[in-house]
Protein backbone atom coordinates (compact mmCIF):
# COMPACT_ATOMS: atom_id res chain seq x y z
CA UNK A 1 0.00 0.00 0.00
CA UNK A 2 1.37 3.40 -1.00
CA UNK A 3 1.59 6.30 1.44
CA UNK A 4 -1.23 8.26 -0.24
CA UNK A 5 -3.52 5.21 -0.22
CA UNK A 6 -2.66 4.62 3.44
CA UNK A 7 -3.54 8.23 4.30
CA UNK A 8 -6.88 7.98 2.45
CA UNK A 9 -7.65 4.73 4.28
CA UNK A 10 -6.94 6.35 7.66
CA UNK A 11 -9.13 9.35 6.83
CA UNK A 12 -12.03 7.10 5.82
CA UNK A 13 -11.70 5.21 9.09
CA UNK A 14 -11.66 8.46 11.10
CA UNK A 15 -14.72 9.93 9.35
CA UNK A 16 -16.59 6.64 9.56
CA UNK A 17 -16.13 6.50 13.34
CA UNK A 18 -17.30 10.13 13.60
CA UNK A 19 -20.44 9.51 11.56
CA UNK A 20 -21.29 6.25 13.35
CA UNK A 21 -21.14 8.06 16.71
CA UNK A 22 -23.24 10.91 15.33
CA UNK A 23 -25.93 8.59 13.95
CA UNK A 24 -26.23 6.87 17.33
CA UNK A 25 -26.94 10.27 18.86
CA UNK A 26 -29.50 11.07 16.14
CA UNK A 27 -31.38 7.77 16.53
CA UNK A 28 -32.56 8.93 19.96
CA UNK A 29 -33.99 12.10 18.38
CA UNK A 30 -35.82 10.57 15.40
CA UNK A 31 -39.27 10.74 17.03
CA UNK A 32 -39.15 14.55 17.03
CA UNK A 33 -38.23 14.86 13.34
CA UNK A 34 -40.55 15.54 10.44
CA UNK A 35 -40.79 12.95 7.67
CA UNK A 36 -38.46 14.80 5.25
CA UNK A 37 -35.88 15.23 7.99
CA UNK A 38 -36.05 11.53 8.82
CA UNK A 39 -35.45 10.79 5.14
CA UNK A 40 -32.26 12.88 5.23
CA UNK A 41 -31.02 10.93 8.25
CA UNK A 42 -31.83 7.68 6.42
CA UNK A 43 -29.90 8.96 3.41
CA UNK A 44 -26.93 9.72 5.67
CA UNK A 45 -27.16 6.15 6.98
CA UNK A 46 -27.21 4.83 3.41
CA UNK A 47 -24.09 6.84 2.55
CA UNK A 48 -22.45 5.32 5.63
CA UNK A 49 -23.27 1.82 4.33
CA UNK A 50 -21.94 2.80 0.89
CA UNK A 51 -18.72 3.92 2.56
CA UNK A 52 -18.27 0.55 4.23
CA UNK A 53 -18.90 -1.18 0.90
CA UNK A 54 -16.29 0.88 -0.95
CA UNK A 55 -13.88 0.58 1.97
CA UNK A 56 -14.08 -3.21 1.75
CA UNK A 57 -13.38 -2.91 -1.99
CA UNK A 58 -10.32 -0.75 -1.15
CA UNK A 59 -11.80 2.12 -3.16
CA UNK A 60 -10.83 4.70 -0.54
CA UNK A 61 -11.39 7.74 -2.76
CA UNK A 62 -15.08 6.88 -3.30
CA UNK A 63 -15.42 5.81 0.34
CA UNK A 64 -14.13 9.20 1.48
CA UNK A 65 -16.60 10.95 -0.83
CA UNK A 66 -19.62 9.00 0.44
CA UNK A 67 -18.74 9.43 4.11
CA UNK A 68 -18.31 13.16 3.47
CA UNK A 69 -21.86 13.27 2.03
CA UNK A 70 -23.13 11.49 5.13
CA UNK A 71 -21.37 13.90 7.48
CA UNK A 72 -22.62 16.87 5.45
CA UNK A 73 -26.26 15.81 5.67
CA UNK A 74 -26.10 15.33 9.43
CA UNK A 75 -24.17 18.55 9.95
CA UNK A 76 -26.74 20.49 7.89
CA UNK A 77 -29.60 19.20 10.05
CA UNK A 78 -27.62 20.10 13.16
CA UNK A 79 -26.94 23.63 11.92
CA UNK A 80 -30.64 24.08 11.20
CA UNK A 81 -31.38 23.12 14.79
CA UNK A 82 -33.26 19.96 13.83
CA UNK A 83 -30.90 17.60 15.65
CA UNK A 84 -28.18 17.92 18.25
CA UNK A 85 -24.78 16.32 17.63
CA UNK A 86 -21.54 16.45 19.57
CA UNK A 87 -18.99 15.81 16.85
CA UNK A 88 -15.73 14.12 17.69
CA UNK A 89 -13.36 16.34 15.69
CA UNK A 90 -10.18 15.44 17.50
CA UNK A 91 -8.18 14.79 14.34
CA UNK A 92 -5.76 17.43 13.08
CA UNK A 93 -6.56 19.41 9.97
CA UNK A 94 -4.89 18.19 6.80
CA UNK A 95 -2.90 20.99 5.14
CA UNK A 96 -1.56 20.89 1.58
CA UNK A 97 1.18 23.11 0.18
CA UNK A 98 2.89 22.89 -3.20
CA UNK A 99 5.97 24.21 -4.93
CA UNK A 100 9.15 23.44 -6.86
CA UNK A 101 11.52 23.50 -3.87
CA UNK A 102 14.52 23.43 -6.17
CA UNK A 103 17.15 24.80 -3.79
CA UNK A 104 15.96 24.60 -0.20
CA UNK A 105 16.66 27.88 1.62
CA UNK A 106 15.43 29.59 4.82
CA UNK A 107 12.41 31.05 3.00
CA UNK A 108 11.17 27.55 2.21
CA UNK A 109 11.65 26.37 5.79
CA UNK A 110 9.85 29.37 7.27
CA UNK A 111 6.93 28.93 4.84
CA UNK A 112 6.60 25.22 5.62
CA UNK A 113 6.80 25.88 9.37
CA UNK A 114 4.03 28.44 9.04
CA UNK A 115 1.86 26.02 7.03
CA UNK A 116 2.39 23.23 9.58
CA UNK A 117 0.93 25.44 12.32
CA UNK A 118 -2.51 24.74 10.82
CA UNK A 119 -2.27 20.93 10.96
CA UNK A 120 -0.50 17.93 9.41
CA UNK A 121 1.39 19.21 6.40
CA UNK A 122 1.46 17.36 3.07
CA UNK A 123 3.57 18.84 0.29
CA UNK A 124 3.18 18.44 -3.47
CA UNK A 125 6.51 18.79 -5.28
CA UNK A 126 6.35 20.04 -8.87
CA UNK A 127 7.37 17.68 -11.65
CA UNK A 128 10.42 18.65 -13.73
CA UNK A 129 8.20 19.34 -16.74
CA UNK A 130 5.97 21.76 -14.84
CA UNK A 131 8.86 23.44 -13.01
CA UNK A 132 10.67 23.99 -16.31
CA UNK A 133 7.58 25.61 -17.81
CA UNK A 134 7.09 27.89 -14.80
CA UNK A 135 10.71 28.89 -14.14
CA UNK A 136 11.84 28.99 -17.79
CA UNK A 137 14.96 27.02 -16.87
CA UNK A 138 16.05 23.56 -15.86
CA UNK A 139 15.86 22.70 -12.18
CA UNK A 140 19.11 22.29 -10.30
CA UNK A 141 17.82 19.12 -8.64
CA UNK A 142 15.65 16.60 -10.55
CA UNK A 143 12.18 15.85 -9.22
CA UNK A 144 13.07 12.66 -7.33
CA UNK A 145 15.89 14.46 -5.49
CA UNK A 146 13.65 17.42 -4.66
CA UNK A 147 10.99 15.01 -3.37
CA UNK A 148 13.56 13.23 -1.18
CA UNK A 149 14.76 16.53 0.30
CA UNK A 150 11.28 17.89 1.02
CA UNK A 151 9.86 14.72 2.59
CA UNK A 152 12.77 14.72 5.05
CA UNK A 153 12.14 18.27 6.28
CA UNK A 154 10.89 18.46 9.87
CA UNK A 155 7.57 20.33 9.25
CA UNK A 156 6.50 17.91 6.50
CA UNK A 157 4.47 14.79 7.31
CA UNK A 158 4.49 13.51 3.72
CA UNK A 159 5.57 14.74 0.29
CA UNK A 160 4.48 13.47 -3.14
CA UNK A 161 5.23 14.41 -6.73
CA UNK A 162 2.56 16.45 -8.50
CA UNK A 163 0.65 15.38 -11.57
CA UNK A 164 2.41 16.51 -14.78
CA UNK A 165 -0.87 17.52 -16.46
CA UNK A 166 -3.21 18.72 -13.68
CA UNK A 167 -1.83 20.86 -10.85
CA UNK A 168 -4.89 20.24 -8.67
CA UNK A 169 -5.20 16.47 -9.10
CA UNK A 170 -3.04 15.60 -6.08
CA UNK A 171 -4.81 18.26 -4.01
CA UNK A 172 -8.17 16.61 -4.75
CA UNK A 173 -6.74 13.19 -3.87
CA UNK A 174 -5.66 14.47 -0.45
CA UNK A 175 -9.06 16.12 0.18
CA UNK A 176 -7.44 18.70 2.49
CA UNK A 177 -9.04 20.95 5.05
CA UNK A 178 -6.62 23.76 4.14
CA UNK A 179 -4.60 24.71 1.06
CA UNK A 180 -1.64 26.90 2.02
CA UNK A 181 -0.16 29.25 -0.60
CA UNK A 182 3.21 30.96 -0.47
CA UNK A 183 3.41 34.74 -1.00
CA UNK A 184 4.90 34.38 -4.50
CA UNK A 185 2.69 31.63 -5.91
CA UNK A 186 0.91 32.91 -8.99
CA UNK A 187 -2.55 31.51 -8.36
CA UNK A 188 -5.24 33.42 -6.52
CA UNK A 189 -7.07 32.15 -3.46
CA UNK A 190 -10.41 32.61 -5.27
CA UNK A 191 -9.28 30.55 -8.28
CA UNK A 192 -8.09 27.66 -6.09
CA UNK A 193 -11.29 27.66 -4.05
CA UNK A 194 -13.57 27.80 -7.11
CA UNK A 195 -11.68 25.06 -8.94
CA UNK A 196 -11.79 22.78 -5.89
CA UNK A 197 -15.51 23.44 -5.48
CA UNK A 198 -16.05 22.33 -9.08
CA UNK A 199 -14.43 19.03 -8.09
CA UNK A 200 -16.62 18.53 -5.05
CA UNK A 201 -14.41 20.05 -2.32
CA UNK A 202 -16.64 22.80 -0.99
CA UNK A 203 -15.28 23.46 2.51
CA UNK A 204 -11.55 23.86 1.86
CA UNK A 205 -9.94 26.93 3.41
CA UNK A 206 -7.33 28.64 1.23
CA UNK A 207 -4.73 30.55 3.24
CA UNK A 208 -1.94 32.64 1.75
CA UNK A 209 1.21 33.60 3.59
CA UNK A 210 1.06 37.39 3.38
CA UNK A 211 4.71 38.14 2.77
CA UNK A 212 8.07 36.48 2.37
CA UNK A 213 9.87 36.19 5.69
CA UNK A 214 13.42 37.43 5.14
CA UNK A 215 14.74 36.90 8.65
CA UNK A 216 17.53 34.71 7.28
CA UNK A 217 19.48 35.33 4.06
CA UNK A 218 19.39 34.35 1.27
CA UNK A 219 15.64 33.70 1.29
CA UNK A 220 14.99 32.79 -2.36
CA UNK A 221 16.38 30.32 -4.90
CA UNK A 222 17.31 33.15 -7.29
CA UNK A 223 19.38 34.81 -4.56
CA UNK A 224 21.17 31.54 -3.86
CA UNK A 225 21.99 31.06 -7.55
CA UNK A 226 23.22 34.66 -7.91
CA UNK A 227 25.46 34.25 -4.89
CA UNK A 228 26.94 31.04 -6.30
CA UNK A 229 27.57 32.66 -9.68
CA UNK A 230 29.13 35.75 -8.08
CA UNK A 231 31.31 33.77 -5.68
CA UNK A 232 32.52 31.03 -8.01
CA UNK A 233 31.96 31.82 -11.69
CA UNK A 234 33.36 35.35 -11.66
CA UNK A 235 36.17 34.23 -9.41
CA UNK A 236 37.20 31.57 -11.93
CA UNK A 237 37.15 34.10 -14.73
CA UNK A 238 39.53 36.38 -12.83
CA UNK A 239 41.91 33.49 -12.25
Amino acid sequence: MGELEKELKERVETYTRMVERAIKQVEEQMVSLEEKEKQLVELAQQYLEDTKYYYDKKDYVTALATISYSEGLLDSLARLGKISIEWDRSRKSLVVAAGTFDIIHPGHILMLKEASRYGDLYVIVSRDKNARSFKKRETVFPEESRLFIVENLKPVKKAVLGDPHDILKRVVEFRPDIVFLGPDQQVSEDWVKKELEKRGLKDVRVIRMKERISEYKPSSSSQVIKNIVRMFCYQNQEE
